[in-house]
C-alpha cells in the first residue's frame, strides 16, 4: 500500500522558495537606502515617503477592515507620504506643521462623512499619524545633522542587530517569556542578547562616525529598550486586530510595518538621545 505524502514537504518547500525571495528584498532595501544616505539624499526623502505611505496604507487598512475605526485613507496616505519631505526640506518646524496639518484634514475628511463612529475615526487618525509618518520622518530631521547619514546608519543597524541578537540568543538560551500574552517567543535570554549585541555595534559606530565611544552605549541601552517596546507594540496591535502580517506586499517579509516595528521607535528614540548628547557633551 502506497504511503499517503504529507503536508510538510509542502511547506518545507514553500519557505524555501521565499528565502531567496526575502534575501533579494532586503539586499535591494539595503542597497537603496546605502546610495540615499551617502550619494543622493533624495533617493533617502523618496525611499522614506514610500515606507511612511505604505506602511500608514497597511495600518489603515488592519483598523479600518478589522475593527471598522473608519479612519480616511486616501489622505492619510497622501499627507503621510509628504512628511519625509517637510522635515528633510523644512526642518523641525515644517514637519510638526505637516503633522498637525494632515490630523486637521482627516478630521475635516471624517466631518463631512457619516455621522457615526466619528470619535473611533479621529482617534484612530491621530494614532496612525503620530506613530507611522511622523517617527519615521525624524529620521531626515537627523540626517540633516552634522554625521547624520552614520548616526542613522547607526541606529538602523542597531534595530536590525536588536532582532537578530535577540533571535539567536532566545533560540540558544531562551525560557522565560516576557510578555507571553503578546508575544509568546519573546524572551528575556532573547533581550539579553539583543542589548549584548547592540552595545558591540554601538560602539564600534561611534567610533568610526567620530563620537566618544560610550556614546555608543548610552544609544544602545535605549535603543534596545524602545526597539523592544515597537516590537511588542506591533504585536499588540496585530493581535488586536486579528491579523499575523501587516501585509504581503514584501516577498518573505510581510508588510512594510512588519520590518520597520522596532526601527520606528528606534528612530524617535535614537534622534532624541542624539539631540540630549549634543546638548550636554
Amino acid at each position: 500500500m502506497t504511503a499517503q505524502p504529507t503536508e510538510q514537504p509542502k511547506k518545507a518547500s514553500k519557505a524555501g522558495r521565499n528565502l531567496p525571495a526575502a534575501i533579494t528584498v532586503g539586499v535591494t532595501l539595503g542597497a537603496v537606502l546605502v546610495v540615499g544616505l551617502f550619494y543622493l539624499p533624495a533617493v533617502l526623502v523618496l525611499l522614506a515617503a514610500a515606507a511612511v505611505a505604505v506602511g500608514t496604507w497597511e495600518v489603515c487598512h488592519g483598523l479600518n477592515q478589522k475593527r471598522g475605526m473608519g479612519v480616511p485613507l486616501i489622505p492619510a496616505v497622501a499627507t503621510a507620504f509628504f512628511m519625509p519631505f517637510a522635515a528633510y526640506y523644512g526642518g523641525g518646524q515644517w514637519l510638526i506643521f505637516t503633522v498637525v496639518a494632515s490630523i486637521l484634514v482627516l478630521i475635516g475628511w471624517r466631518i463631512v462623512g457619516k455621522r457615526d463612529g466619528m470619535i473611533m475615526s479621529i482617534m484612530g487618525s491621530i494614532f496612525v499619524m503620530s506613530w507611522v509618518p511622523f517617527m519615521i520622518s525624524l529620521a531626515l530631521l537627523l540626517y540633516r545633522e552634522e554625521s547624520g547619514a552614520g548616526k542613522v546608519l547607526m541606529i538602523l543597524l542597531m534595530a536590525i542587530g536588536n532582532d537578530t541578537w535577540g533571535y539567536i540568543a532566545g533560540v540558544l538560551w531562551g525560557k522565560h517569556p516576557m510578555a507571553p500574552k503578546i508575544s509568546p517567543k519573546k524572551t528575556w535570554e532573547g533581550f539579553a542578547g539583543s542589548m549584548v549585541g547592540s552595545l558591540i555595534v554601538g560602539i564600534i559606530c561611534s567610533m568610526v562616525i567620530g563620537d566618544p565611544w560610550w556614546y555608543g552605549i548610552i544609544v544602545a541601552i535605549f535603543l534596545v529598550i524602545a526597539s523592544t517596546v515597537g516590537d511588542l507594540g506591533e504585536s499588540m496591535v496585530k493581535r488586536e486586530i486579528g491579523i499575523k502580517d501587516m501585509s504581503n506586499l514584501l516577498p518573505g517579509h510581510g508588510g512594510v510595518m512588519d520590518r520597520l516595528d522596532s526601527i520606528v521607535f528606534a528612530i524617535a528614540t535614537g534622534y532624541v538621545i542624539f539631540a540630549v548628547l549634543g546638548a550636554i557633551f
